[in-house]
């Protein structure tokens, strides 16, 4: 999970690099400064998600570390793993990253393909997986969707039903627009994650 914050080469991609970005304040993920204040999101610190029927909710801890890497959200017969990064003002992290990841899925012997989805360019992946009781190895399918916000970037990892079934996917992609990113006014260099926590009483925005 520490790729993402690995630097990357100066002359990274400028942040508008899909026409989906031009409406991510109306559509969401939104910035903390765009989000409802009366909504009963669950506080995790860098990031707000709000409560629907159906959902589960997990955080992913390093265990060296023991801090909270990611967020997981079981929804709709599948998985999302979200994740928010400080980024430059002026510039986005999806490109880059985009690079990175399909790098990433090819060194593992897997396929990647980019498109273009609801959510703007995304990556569609198979990836391998080891096989149980000394089977035949397999694959998964995996999204892997990017959102570029005011100095920050959220990551989802989709799974499951919604990698490749539209109903499952609208739902999954309705909750990853629902997201609320708090950035913080404190100074990070790009690629750090935001600090996530246990979730605080819902309710509070």
């Amino acid at each position: 999970m520490s790729d993402e914050q690995t630097p990357a080469p100066v002359d990274a991609p400028t942040q508008i690099d899909s026409p989906a970005r031009a409406d991510r304040a109306i559509t969401g993920p939104f910035d903390v400064s765009e989000a409802n204040p009366v909504r009963p999101y669950i506080d995790l610190g860098g990031i707000k998600i709000l409560p629907r029927e159906g959902l589960n909710l997990r955080l992913e801890v390093e265990e060296q570390t023991k801090r909270i890497v990611a967020v997981g959200l079981d929804y709709a017969d599948s998985t999302i793993q979200v994740q928010p990064f400080a980024a430059p003002r002026t510039t986005g992290l999806w490109a880059e990253t985009r690079d990175q990841i399909r790098e990433q899925v090819r060194q593992q012997g897997g396929r990647v393909e980019e498109r273009e989805g609801p959510l703007g360019l995304e990556l569609l992946a198979e990836v391998p997986v080891a096989a149980a009781d000394g089977g035949k190895p397999g694959r998964r399918l995996a999204r892997f969707i990017g959102v570029d916000g005011p100095r920050w970037f959220l990551r989802g990892v989709i799974g499951g039903a919604a990698a490749s079934d539209p109903e499952a996917a609208a739902r999954v992609e309705d909750l990853f627009r629902s997201i609320v990113v708090v950035r913080g006014g404190s100074p990070m260099p790009p690629r750090d994650l935001i600090p996530l926590r246990m979730p605080a009483t819902p309710g509070s925005a």
